[in-house]
């Protein structure tokens, strides 16, 4: 049985974990499904939104300790997983729709875009193990104060999808009623803007803060001539221009053909 679905609809894809008994737990076997799902999103043009969500109680419980426990460590690469899913062109959208624990932090974290159903906790909980979070550490310490940082990685309590949020690791809250419109929000503005746009944006984000201040302005002005010229943004703008609806956008509600 598969432990990672896929599914795909009008260019938005939809991963979900499915290994309820083990909590989607990060085995090797998950890891493997999913960087092997993830590459053939990452090849085809036709995705252009990437939702990651859950099967059962538990988006995803971290490690699994089982494997661990026998072999030594976790024999799994999350940094090459984590780096696949930032240095993608596409949007990722998580949808949280259950408990973030240890590594499952990082996953929730690494998403370009996350909502977290009310109920669901979150845990760095390495500490209460002998552990440290340590590789998932890499995508969280830049979206945290480091006041919170060590508030949480020391003291390894759970937390509250609310105080996730406050802390800047995932966007917002939402009940279970909510939680589908609300991700269906997200994703319809991510549908709004050009596939090329979207990846230039998101390295901007990633990128930018790694560069001293001349090489920033160097590379950025260089990016923005570049899309400034290309034939998406002279459609984009002549569009704007004529108050219709570029071509890479889908129709909304209302609208007339």
């Amino acid at each position: 049985m598969s432990l990672v679905d896929l599914s795909t609809l009008d260019g938005v894809a939809t991963v979900t974990l499915g290994d309820e008994e083990h909590r989607n737990s990060l085995s090797r076997a998950l890891v493997s499904e999913l960087a092997e799902v993830l590459n053939a999103l990452d090849a085809d043009p036709d995705v252009r939104v990437v939702v990651v969500t859950n099967r059962g109680r538990t988006f995803c419980s971290g490690a699994d300790l089982r494997e661990a426990s026998s072999s030594g460590g976790p024999g799994v690469d999350l940094g090459s997983l984590f780096t696949r899913i930032q240095l993608s062109e596409k949007p990722f959208v998580g949808r949280i729709a259950g408990h973030c624990v240890a590594g499952g932090v990082g996953l929730a974290a690494v998403m370009d875009i996350s909502v977290a159903i009310d109920t669901a906790s979150f845990g760095f909980s390495e500490v209460r193990l002998g552990l440290a979070p340590a590789v998932i550490s890499v995508v969280c310490l830049p979206k945290m104060r480091r006041a919170d940082a060590l508030n949480l990685f020391l003291r390894g309590t759970r937390f509250s999808a609310s105080d996730a949020v406050a802390v800047g690791l995932i966007n917002a809250v939402a009940s279970v009623q909510d939680l589908d419109a609300t991700v269906d929000a997200v994703v319809n503005d991510l549908l709004q803007g050009e596939p090329t746009a979207l990846a230039a944006a998101k390295r901007l984000v990633y990128d930018v803060p790694t560069m001293d201040r001349d090489e920033a302005y160097a590379w950025t002005a260089e990016l923005s001539a570049r899309l400034f010229t290309s034939d998406a943004a002279r459609e984009g703008m002549a569009a704007y221009l004529d108050k219709r609806p570029p071509p890479w956008a889908p129709p909304q509600a209302g609208d007339t053909a």
